[in-house]
């Protein structure tokens, strides 16, 4: 068969040109794009880094920042709840004041009344053994037929008023 005869004196040449097309492929590709390639990857490589370094300082002031807020909230609450707990004080020592007052004026009006009542007690006292006098000469002078005199009269219910 000629072409298998013809394969041995083509086939150096054709591997030589293969060797030297394969060469250059490796310089082209190997030296030439393949660095490009790796700066691309290397450069993308250090953004990633530098982006990931840049999100952690961030949250970092974030979580500082956020702890410092938290800190002057606390100290704002507690100074609110100073103030708070300062004017309920104050407002608890005048409704005390005001309930004093009003309980000096109520105990005042008390003994007032007490007064009064007393001194319609002993009038009304008055005006009963005056009457209890008046009643019991009237009944001694119908059962008896006998006339008392009116101190008499007086001084027997009022005997009879301190007993009972």
């Amino acid at each position: 068969m000629p072409q298998i005869e013809q394969l041995s004196e083509v086939l150096s040449s054709q591997v030589f040109w293969l060797l030297v097309f394969f060469g250059l492929t490796f310089l082209v590709v190997g030296l030439g794009m393949v660095p490009k390639v790796m700066g691309t990857v290397d450069l993308r490589d250090r953004q990633i880094a530098d982006d990931l370094a840049a999100a952690q300082a961030a949250r970092d002031a974030a979580d500082s920042e956020e702890e410092a807020w938290r800190k002057r909230e606390n100290e704002n609450r507690a100074a609110a709840q100073a103030v708070i707990a300062e004017a309920k004080a104050k407002a608890a020592k005048a409704s005390e004041t005001k309930l004093a007052k009003a309980q000096a004026k109520l105990d005042k009006q008390l003994a007032e009344a007490e007064a009064g009542i007393d001194a319609a007690r002993a009038s009304a006292m008055a005006e009963i053994e005056g009457v209890a006098a008046d009643a019991a000469r009237d009944i001694v002078a119908r059962i008896a037929g006998t006339e008392v005199e009116s101190a008499a009269a007086e001084a027997a219910v009022k005997e009879v008023m301190a007993h009972g």
